[in-house]
């Protein structure tokens, strides 16, 4: 029996993507529809405006009908924001048996202990993920069933984010209406996406720059332990261009793409850029130098926050894959060297893997998102899991 295509979405700041994903022989995933529209009603990964937001997705899920030839009626949908946070906590239960051997039993209560977190009243779990077992005094337990113990523990990552900001972005998507089968970080879907079994045992970053938000996931000890995002992305580089040179919007992201870069080249010492002029701003001369520094400031500023957060968890000296970038702004020339620069370890743009189909999604960074929650949705949407929270979604919108 065929397995049903799956439709991923993601709600970004610069534009809509929505992706029709097909399962091949060997878990192999073929794109067989793309759609994408620019957003509005969207600003840093968060709806601003229902209704016009509501208007992009269904032009971009459309769109994906028309090319993949398929009829969409439920979506997988990839959420982000600079509102998701991440925490590790630590559940233990005693082991039950009179002789100490660790049964599945003991295994289900602690990960249930491990997931009651108390979270501020607004804020509700997006994914738990388990990371190491603890018997006793002995850490990093893969799998304690049929060991002995006296007390088991286990640390669990639990991401979380504000109720109503995620709540909205299933409510644009339910007003096209369409059904939300799932739901999943977008950073844990780019990893999905880019990384191998390698890297992920080595410990890695993958860093997603995106227009209006940066997630980031690391793996240390060959499990996730550490993610997040940030309310900062490539539009703010575009908009710090715009104040710094008193120059429009579209004439500064005409700049960022094409004389952009991510560190102050040495080359570019005395060099100009023309900007034409256009209403209301007159037409004027840049240094191209001084352009490098805005946009060098503003990247340098995120890739160390992100950095501050896993110094502060002790998850950097756990990394030794090094730095994997996704994202529109991977295409940004300077980026990896300054990404090597700040964290001290190599970097590479992540790209795709396990996918085929359409040349100009599968090869690109800026779509690792979207293919990722493809294969998240064949991974896991089609059995029992719970690490999702399309369950809870359900249950306070009333699907």
């Amino acid at each position: 029996m065929a397995v049903p295509p799956i439709v991923a979405l993601e709600i970004g700041t610069s534009k809509i993507v929505a992706l029709v994903g097909e399962m091949r022989e060997g878990g192999h995933v073929m794109i067989t529809g793309m759609g994408k529209h620019p957003s509005t009603g969207v600003r840093k990964g968060e709806i601003t405006d229902l209704e016009n937001a509501g208007v992009c997705v269904r032009t971009a899920l459309e769109e994906a009908e028309e090319t993949g030839k398929v009829s969409i009626r439920q979506v997988h949908l990839a959420i982000s924001g600079g509102h998701i946070q991440s925490l590790v906590n630590r559940g233990t239960v005693p082991v039950q048996g009179n002789d100490g051997e660790i049964t599945q039993e003991d295994i289900d209560q602690v990960m249930e202990v491990a997931r009651a977190v108390n979270l501020p009243p607004d804020r509700d779990v997006l994914h738990t993920i388990c990371q190491h077992f603890c018997i006793d005094d002995q850490e990093m337990v893969i799998q304690p069933e049929g060991m002995e113990g006296v007390k088991l523990s286990l640390d669990m990552l639990v991401l979380h984010g504000v109720r109503n900001r995620l709540r909205n972005a299933v409510r644009v998507v339910r007003s096209v209406p369409m059904e939300v089968q799932d739901v999943a970080f977008s950073g844990l879907c780019s990893a999905l996406a880019v990384l191998t079994p390698e890297q992920k045992a080595g410990g890695v970053i993958v860093i997603d720059l995106g227009g209006g938000t940066t997630d980031y996931v690391a793996y240390a000890d060959n499990v996730v332990a550490a993610a997040g995002a940030l309310g900062v992305g490539g539009d703010h580089i575009t908009n710090d261009i715009a104040l710094a040179f008193n120059i429009p919007l579209s004439h500064a992201e005409n700049l960022k793409r094409d004389s952009g870069n991510a560190v102050i080249d040495s080359s570019s010492t005395g060099q100009k850029i023309s900007v034409p002029a256009d209403v209301g701003f007159p037409g004027r001369s840049i240094s191209l130098r001084s352009l490098h520094t805005v946009m060098s400031s503003r990247v340098d500023e995120v890739l160390r926050t992100i950095k501050k957060h896993l110094v502060s968890q002790d998850i950097l000296n756990h990394v030794g894959a090094g730095v994997v970038l996704t994202g529109g702004c991977a295409h940004m020339r300077g980026i990896v060297s300054l990404t090597e620069r700040i964290f001290g370890l190599p970097c590479m743009i992540g790209r795709p893997r396990g996918v085929s189909g359409l040349m100009s999604v599968t090869e690109t960074p800026e779509f690792a998102t979207c293919i990722g929650m493809v294969q998240y949705g064949f991974k896991y949407s089609r059995g029992t899991r719970s690490t999702g929270i399309g369950a809870l979604f359900k249950k306070l919108i009333g699907g």
